[in-house]
C-alpha cells in the first residue's frame, strides 16, 4: 500500500531483458534503507526488490507488467518516481494507492501558469476508468487531485515543489505516463457495470 507521495527519484543504470521478464537496476538515494523483497512503486508500479549491490538495487517486471505499464518505455539514464509501502501508523498524506497500473496514458498539454504547471493526459476510455473532478488520480504514482475531468481525459496542475520532486519535469507532449485511478472510484464502477447487466 501506497500513498502517491514521492518519496526519491532513482537513476535507471541498466536494463536486463530475461525471456519475458525486464530487470531494472536502479541507482537511488533511498537504496541503503532497502532490503531484498521488499515493495517498492516505480513511476507508480509495485515491484519487489531482488538484489541490492551498493546504491544500486534491482527489481524484475514481468510482461503483464510490462504490457500495461510504462516500464517498456524505459532507457537506461531516466529517471522514476519511487515511494517504499507506508508503515502502519503513518499519516496518509496523499490517497490510497496499490501501485497497481490500470492503464497508460499519453500527455497532451503542459502549460505553465504564473507558479504552477498544468498538465493534460489522454487514456482509453474503453477500460472503463473514470475520473472525477477534485478526486484522486494516480500519475506516474503521484498522488493528485483531477481538474477539467472528462469521458477520456483530465487535467492536473502541479505546485513548484512536485514539479521539482518528481518526474512531472520531464513531461512533454506525447510522454507516456501510468494511471492508477481511485480504487474507490473502481468498485463503484464496477458495481454500476454488475447492476446493468
Amino acid at each position: 500500500m501506497f500513498t502517491g507521495i514521492i518519496e526519491s527519484l532513482g537513476l535507471i543504470t541498466d536494463l536486463q531483458k530475461e525471456l519475458n521478464n525486464l530487470h531494472i537496476s536502479v541507482k537511488s538515494t533511498i537504496t541503503n534503507e532497502l532490503k531484498i523483497d521488499q515493495s517498492v512503486a516505480h513511476n507508480g508500479v509495485c515491484l519487489t526488490v531482488v538484489a541490492i549491490e551498493d546504491d544500486v538495487y534491482t527489481v524484475t517486471a514481468i510482461q503483464e507488467t510490462l504490457d500495461k505499464t510504462n516500464l517498456n518505455t524505459l532507457q537506461v539514464g531516466d529517471i522514476v518516481n519511487l515511494e517504499r509501502a507506508m508503515k502502519l501508523g503513518d499519516r496518509l498524506d496523499g490517497h490510497i494507492v496499490q501501485g497497481h497500473v490500470d492503464q497508460t496514458a499519453v500527455c497532451t498539454d503542459v502549460s505553465q501558469t504564473e507558479g504552477s504547471w498544468s498538465f493534460s493526459f489522454q487514456y482509453d476510455s474503453n477500460l472503463n476508468n473514470v475520473t472525477i473532478e477534485k478526486g484522486s488520480v494516480t500519475v506516474n504514482g503521484t498522488s493528485l487531485t483531477v481538474v477539467n475531468s472528462e469521458k477520456n481525459s483530465f487535467s492536473v496542475a502541479i505546485i513548484p515543489y512536485t514539479y521539482e520532486h518528481t518526474t512531472f519535469k520531464t513531461f512533454k507532449v506525447g510522454t507516456v505516463v501510468n494511471l492508477e485511478f481511485d480504487v474507490l472510484g473502481k468498485y463503484v464502477s464496477r458495481l454500476m457495470d454488475l447492476k446493468q447487466a
